[in-house]
C-alpha cells in the first residue's frame, strides 16, 4: 500500500506541477458569469454573509454554521482495515453518500475482500470534555454492491443496515452528493473533516486555498495526515466537492508537502453513472439508483434518478410570485374549482401549493399529476445552464403514492415531459438551483416523444425566446387536461391535451393573458406504439381553459384578447393575438 500511495502522491505532483506552469503562463481568468451564477445558486439566502466570503474572502460567518459543521461529521467514519485473521493493517476515512452506502479511496479498499474484512467505525472522536465518545461499528456489504476504480482512487460500497447490537446506520444520516460541476471555485477555501493518522476525528477548517481545478481534480492548501485519504471536501455550504486521496510532495524535499489533491464528485458521480450497466445483480442496481441518474436498459426515456432530497432542499424555495410582473400587477395562482379541492394533494402542514425555485405546483392526488404549474421567467436574467445527467426526485413534502414514479416511463415512447420547461426558472442568482428543481415527478406529465420534443416544444421556445429577447418578464401557467377516457396505461391515465397561459405586460402597460391548448390524441394509441397524425397548437380564450379545467384565473379572463369560445390555429407567431 505504501508503494502505490507514493505513485499517487506522484503523479499527483506532475499535474500539479502542470496546472502551476499553466498558471504562470497565463493570467488566471476571472470566474465567468455563468460559473459565479453556478456556485451562487446553492448558497442559502439566509446566509447574508456568504458572496462576501467568494468575491472579497471575508472570515465572517453565521454562528449556525459550527452546528451544521456538526450535523454533516456524523456520516464521516473511521475504516479499520483488517486482515482475514481480524489483525489491524491500516486506517482510512469513509463517508456515508446514501443510506447504506459508503465512500472512499481505491488505495483504501481496492477490492471486495478488503471491504469483507474491513469496519467502518462512527463516533470515534473526543467530546467537549476531550473524552472518548462510544464507537458504533458496522460491517461492509461488499456482495450487495462494491465499485471501485483506480483512476479516479474511489471505492463505493455497500454498508449493513444495522449492526450487532441493532443500531441502524440511518442514525449517521449521509452526504448527498451534488452531480453538477461548480460547486467551488479557484480561490476559495475548503473545509476537510478527516481521521488522520487513524485517530479521533478531526477537522481543517476553511484556511485551505483551492489552487486549481482540472477535469477531474481538486489542488487545495490544507492539512491532512496519514489515513485521512477518503475524506469528503466541503465548501463553505457544507456541499461535499471532491473525495479527498492524496498529498503533493514538495519537488526539492519529500519529507514536506506542497498541497492536497482531491477527486471532483462530479467525477466520480459521472464514472458510477457508466458503471451501473455493468451491475448484475438487481439489488446492486436498485442501491446505486438512490445515487446516481441512470438510463434503464432497453428505455427511450431519458436517465432518471429514484430518489428524494430532504426538506431543507425546499427551505429558501420562494416559489411563484404573483407580483412578479411590477406595476401594480397582482396575477395570483388559479384557484381550485370545488370539484378539484378534495382532490388536491396536501402537505403534513395542510397545503396545497408546493413551493420550488421560480415555479409553483398544486397536484391531483386521483391522477398523481398536476393540475397546474406556475412559473415566473425573467428575460432579462436567463442563464444558460447546461444539461446533463437528468436526475429526477420525488417530492418529500407530499404523499410518494400521489407522484408518477419512474416505472411508468420505462420502456416506452412516452417521455416525461416537464410542465415548467427546464430553462424557464433558470434566471438570476438561483439559476442552477430552479434548474434542478424543475426535474421533480411533480413537474413532470406523460407525453409522447413526438409532442413533447416537437409540438410543444415550438411553442416554448417562442414565449422563451421572446422573454429574452426584449428583456421582459413573463408569468406561465401550464397543465395537463383531465378526462375521464383518457387513455389508461400501467395504473395512471395519459392526458390527451394540454394548456398553457402567458401573462405579460404589453407596450402600452397593460395586461396581456393569452391561452394555448395543444393535444397528443392522435399519437397515442392503446398500444403507445407511434401513429402518425397531424396535430397543431390552437389560441384558445383563458374561459376555454377553465371549462375544460375547473380552475379559475381570475381577472385574467379580462386581460385575454381572444372572446370566450373562439380558438385559432397558431402556425407561425404572427397568428397569436396579444
Amino acid at each position: 500500500m505504501a508503494k502505490k500511495m507514493e505513485q499517487i502522491q506522484q503523479e499527483a505532483l506532475q499535474r500539479y506541477l502542470a496546472f502551476e506552469e499553466e498558471r504562470r503562463l497565463e493570467a488566471q481568468a476571472a470566474a465567468s458569469r455563468e460559473r459565479m451564477m453556478t456556485r451562487s445558486s446553492i448558497i442559502n439566502h439566509h446566509d447574508n454573509l456568504a458572496m462576501e466570503r467568494i468575491i472579497n474572502k471575508s472570515d465572517l460567518f453565521p454562528i449556525a454554521h459550527l452546528q451544521a459543521g456538526l450535523d454533516v461529521s456524523k456520516a464521516v467514519c473511521r475504516i479499520s482495515i483488517r486482515s482475514k485473521s481480524g489483525q489491524l493493517q491500516s486506517y482510512g476515512t469513509g463517508f456515508l453518500v446514501a443510506p447504506n452506502l459508503l465512500l472512499t479511496n481505491n488505495h483504501v479498499l481496492e477490492t471486495p475482500e478488503a471491504a469483507m474484512y474491513a469496519v467502518a467505525e462512527f463516533n470515534y472522536e473526543d467530546d467537549v470534555r476531550f473524552m472518548p465518545r462510544d464507537i458504533i461499528s458496522f460491517r461492509l456489504d461488499p456482495e450487495a454492491l462494491f465499485i471501485t476504480d483506480e483512476a479516479l482512487d474511489f471505492t463505493l460500497v455497500a454498508v449493513e443496515e444495522n449492526n450487532q447490537h441493532d443500531i441502524p446506520l440511518t442514525d449517521f444520516g449521509y452526504l448527498p452528493l451534488l452531480p453538477k460541476p461548480g460547486k467551488i471555485l479557484e480561490g476559495e477555501y475548503v473545509t476537510i473533516i478527516q481521521h488522520p493518522n487513524g485517530g479521533p476525528k478531526a477537522i481543517t477548517i476553511r484556511e485551505n486555498e483551492v489552487k486549481f481545478i482540472s477535469s477531474d481534480f481538486v489542488h487545495y492548501v490544507s492539512d491532512t495526515e496519514p489515513g485521512s485519504s477518503g475524506s469528503p471536501v466541503f465548501n463553505d455550504q457544507w456541499v461535499v466537492v471532491a473525495l479527498h486521496h492524496a498529498g503533493i510532495p514538495d519537488p526539492n524535499d519529500p519529507t514536506k508537502w506542497i498541497a492536497n489533491e482531491g477527486i471532483r464528485i462530479s467525477s466520480i458521480i459521472q464514472h458510477l453513472s457508466e458503471a451501473r450497466s455493468n451491475l448484475e445483480e438487481e439489488r446492486s442496481r436498485k442501491l446505486l439508483d438512490q445515487l446516481l441518474a441512470v438510463v434503464m436498459p432497453g428505455s427511450a426515456a431519458e436517465p432518471m434518478e429514484v430518489g428524494v432530497l430532504s426538506e431543507d432542499w425546499y427551505a429558501d424555495a420562494f416559489g411563484y410570485d404573483p407580483a412578479f410582473l411590477g406595476d401594480g400587477f397582482h396575477v395570483p395562482l388559479p384557484a381550485l374549482g370545488d370539484a378539484l379541492i378534495d382532490d388536491a394533494a396536501q402537505t403534513a402542514d395542510g397545503e396545497t401549493v408546493l413551493d420550488y425555485m421560480h415555479f409553483s405546483i398544486a397536484m391531483s392526488k386521483s391522477r398523481r399529476l398536476a393540475f397546474y404549474t406556475a412559473v415566473n421567467i425573467d428575460g432579462n436574467q436567463l442563464v444558460d445552464v447546461k444539461r446533463s445527467n437528468d436526475r429526477w426526485y420525488f417530492d418529500p413534502r407530499i404523499d410518494e403514492a400521489y407522484q408518477i414514479g419512474p416505472e411508468f416511463y420505462q420502456s416506452n415512447d412516452i417521455d416525461r415531459g416537464h410542465l415548467v420547461r427546464r430553462r424557464d426558472p433558470n434566471w438570476g442568482v438561483d439559476a442552477v438551483k430552479a434548474n434542478e428543481h424543475t426535474f421533480h415527478f411533480t413537474n413532470c406529465s406523460p407525453q409522447h416523444k413526438n409532442f413533447n420534443q416537437k409540438a410543444w416544444l415550438d411553442l416554448e421556445d417562442y414565449l422563451l425566446d421572446n422573454a429574452r429577447d426584449h428583456s421582459i418578464k413573463v408569468s406561465v401557467f401550464t397543465g395537463p387536461v383531465f378526462r375521464d377516457d383518457d387513455v389508461r396505461y400501467r395504473d395512471a391515465q395519459i392526458p390527451d391535451q394540454f394548456w398553457k397561459v402567458a401573462v405579460m405586460l404589453k407596450d402600452d402597460a397593460t395586461l396581456s393573458a393569452t391561452a394555448y391548448l395543444q393535444t397528443q390524441e392522435d399519437l397515442i394509441g392503446g398500444n403507445l406504439e407511434f401513429v402518425y397524425g397531424q396535430f397543431g397548437t390552437y389560441q384558445v380564450s383563458v374561459a376555454q381553459i377553465e371549462e375544460l379545467t375547473g380552475l379559475d384565473f381570475g381577472n385574467l379572463r379580462e386581460a385575454d384578447p381572444l372572446a370566450a369560445g373562439k380558438a385559432a390555429l397558431v402556425q407561425r407567431a404572427e397568428d397569436i393575438l396579444l
